[in-house]
């Protein structure tokens, strides 16, 4: 999916009447206490969520669009919503890209089967609430959703990312690559592939942006790394073909450079000896971001779905996708991070924890915690440009910087998510 960011986040990762059979596209959902959902920007706002479960609940249908069912576990996501409320879900489009939904968003106003809720890389949510098209709503956990990770009035907000990462079979590859410089070792000649187009694919795009930091790059600098894929492909080692598990299984691409949480959901189940490494020499990571439809057909609805998105359910689901939610440091911080259940599999937590970079020594992430802070909220006031979003802490105890996609690229955040993440 993302450049992300994914991944974050942005990252990073999608929602009247008193029937689904509404077609107005500025419906007013008033309810039997006079709140309109259409335009109530919290859930206190339009009466409690009891108020909202009821208007959600009588509408009876959700619009969602471009969300695979294996990617960042929407699939039982949105099972489990449909089996608490008993709202059917319509997932439209779901191979499809950010500029795909928001052109569902105007190509489809005032009609049933338009969408409701959007999940976009950022660039895609900044152009949308610069068009006006969003719907400004914060959930009840607004204050535990980062200052820099979301739209100050509402209109969009980070969900969930993760890092640009090394995949790699290690029934086939036998020396473990650990950063981009290795990859241009002869030893991995015609084996490292990425997701996807980089001019259409965001994942990709990010795989090109990661190398650009670890050839003296930056945000505002990704020639680097057109060079070093440049170079990875002169030297044999990059094979161009869209990458995926298949491609992996069948030894076509035995390392794969892509998002770590959908290495380990899209890759993980079916190649048993997959390993995965963030880079040493790069860590790149970003967010999706969640918005509502300002025309959503189902907008009470659309409401309930970013407060179960947003609850600590729900942030567990995305954990357990191996993405991290945007509210993570939250979870950990009050004990209510899921952990894998006695016999069923790895802890989310401490998986996501092995990922992140530490120092050469291993340790040290808390040690430079501090000074990497400082450094990082003076960059923050330096970056106030909304389509030049700033870099910030993923989580409480890791120095990492989440380095969003610069949206001044042409594609940067066009997202084919099934195949070209």
């Amino acid at each position: 999916m993302a450049a992300a960011a994914a991944v974050t986040g942005s990252l990073l990762l999608t929602v009247g009447c008193s029937s689904s059979g509404s077609s107005s596209g500025s419906t007013s959902s008033n309810t039997a206490s006079g709140a309109n959902w259409a335009t109530a920007t919290s859930v206190s706002a339009g009466g409690g969520m009891n108020a909202l479960v009821a208007a959600a609940k009588k509408e009876g249908t959700l619009n969602v669009i471009t969300l695979p069912a294996n990617w960042a576990n929407y699939g039982t996501i949105m099972k489990d919503f449909t089996a608490k409320y008993g709202i059917k879900i319509n997932d439209a489009n779901p191979d499809g890209s950010s500029q795909d939904e928001l052109n569902a968003v105007n190509q489809l106003k005032g009609q049933d089967r338009a969408p409701d809720v959007l999940d976009v890389g950022t660039a895609f949510a900044v152009k949308g609430a610069q068009s006006g098209v969003l719907a400004p709503y914060k959930v009840a956990s607004w204050s535990s959703i980062p200052s820099d990770a979301k739209a100050a009035d509402g209109t969009w907000f980070a969900d969930y990312g993760g890092f640009v990462a090394i995949g790699y079979d290690s029934a086939k590859v036998k020396t473990p690559p650990t950063s981009f410089a290795d990859l241009l070792k002869p030893t991995y000649k015609n084996q490292v592939a990425i997701n996807g187009n980089p001019t259409q694919a965001s994942a990709a795009f990010s795989a090109v942006f990661a190398s650009a930091l670890a050839n003296g790059g930056s945000l505002d600098n990704i020639a680097p790394g057109v060079a070093y894929f440049k170079k990875l492909h002169s030297v044999g080692n990059f094979v161009p073909v869209t990458a995926s598990a298949a491609t992996m299984e069948s030894g076509q691409t035995p390392i794969i450079v892509w998002w770590d949480y959908l290495l380990a959901s899209e890759i993980g189940p079916s190649v048993k000896s997959l390993k995965i490494v963030i880079p040493s020499d790069a860590s790149y990571a970003a967010y999706y971001d969640q918005a509502i439809s300002k025309y959503a057909p189902h907008p009470a609805a659309a409401r309930l779905w970013e407060e179960y998105l947003y609850s600590t359910t729900g942030q567990n689901l995305w954990l357990q996708g191996e993405a991290r939610p945007i509210e993570l440091s939250t979870l950990v911080k009050d004990g209510t991070a899921a952990r894998a259940a006695p016999g069923r599999g790895r802890d989310p937590v401490r998986c996501l924890r092995g990922l992140l970079p530490a120092g050469a020594d291993g340790g040290g992430r808390d040690r430079r915690l501090s000074e990497q802070r400082r450094r990082l909220h003076a960059e923050q006031r330096q970056r106030r440009d909304p389509w030049h979003l700033p870099a910030r802490l993923l989580a409480e105890h890791h120095p990492v910087r989440d380095l969003r996609r610069p949206p001044g690229h042409p594609r940067a955040d066009a997202r084919v998510r099934d195949r070209q993440g």
